[in-house]
């Protein structure tokens, strides 16, 4: 059964990210999969919910959280409105589902004093690798992007001039962030560098592996986990405690709660539409005024 036309809906007209629709794509393929196996059933559209709800109890029994098992449930619920969307369903077996119930989990962020060791006590080595995860960390830290934004940036989305980055977010919606003038310094390092390497595939890509390709996630991921177990004892080292941490720091130093969601690209800023109205000069005020290393 082909996903195409779906996929092309989730990309074109709902602006879902590639990996996104990947997701959506793995998880329907898996509850197919399930269908065939244990129904004899081959078209998702022929299931009914009871079919569903067996799948529900598969994955549970084989120790799936309930957090994952839930996102499958959105994807297969998203394919379903789609099918109704076409005409191909009159009703959608998934309409009165209620999703499982969710620990939420504690997100302990880094402390200023860890962040300020790894950027200020521990050093990295002045080449191209060391640069390049300095200016990572850096921008993690001011900036609050996430992983996959931080992946996709590009050189152009850069503004020395204004002293701002562009970041394409979630379902991608842009938005501008300021900068740091030491962000600035060691991005001007790292590029640079970057312009020595012997070979560079993408040209346009701003982080890149030592053999000029694209930098991946799992590498910057196991970059943030490197640096700070020097630093912290902390159980959970990972991008998004760093996004996190900026979030955190920012409201502890007085920062304004709408002009930090609005900084961290949030997805409640699409349904709620409450921080359009912070322009990017406001943005720098509060950025400068109440970011930690402002001061350095």
């Amino acid at each position: 059964m082909s996903f195409k036309s779906f996929a092309d809906y989730l990309l074109l007209e709902k602006n879902y990210s590639q990996l996104t629709v990947n997701a959506y794509l793995t998880d329907l393929e898996a509850f197919l999969e399930y269908a065939s196996k244990i129904y004899d059933v081959n078209a998702i559209n022929q299931i009914n919910y009871s079919q569903i709800r067996s799948w529900i109890v598969a994955l549970v029994e084989s120790n799936i959280s309930n957090r994952s098992i839930n996102r499958k449930m959105s994807a297969l619920n998203t394919y379903y409105k789609f099918l109704q969307k076409v005409g191909d369903i009159q009703s959608n077996p998934l309409a009165k589902h209620k999703a499982l119930k969710t620990s939420k989990k504690i997100q302990i962020p880094f402390s200023e004093h860890e962040v300020r060791n790894v950027l200020d006590e521990f050093g990295f080595e002045n080449n191209f690798e060391g640069i390049r995860d300095k200016l990572i960390i850096e921008l993690f830290y001011s900036t609050g992007i996430r992983r996959i934004e931080l992946i996709q940036l590009k050189i152009s989305d850069f503004n020395f001039q204004n002293k701002t980055l562009k970041v394409l977010g979630k379902r991608n919606k842009e938005r501008i962030v300021p900068l740091l003038d030491s962000v600035l310094k060691t991005c001007h390092r790292y590029i640079e560098e970057r312009n020595r390497l012997p070979e560079i595939e993408n040209d346009e890509m701003l982080f890149l592996t030592k053999k000029g390709v694209k930098i991946y996630e799992t590498l910057v991921y196991r970059i943030i986990k490197d640096y700070f177990s020097k630093a912290s004892t902390k159980v959970k080292k990972s991008p998004h405690i760093l996004r996190h941490s900026f979030a955190t720091h920012l409201l502890n130093q007085g920062a304004d709660l709408n002009a930090v969601k609005e900084l961290l690209g949030h997805s409640s800023l699409a349904a709620t539409q409450v921080y359009t109205h912070n322009s990017i000069a406001e943005l720098k005020k509060v950025h400068i005024n109440t970011h930690p290393r402002s001061k350095k």
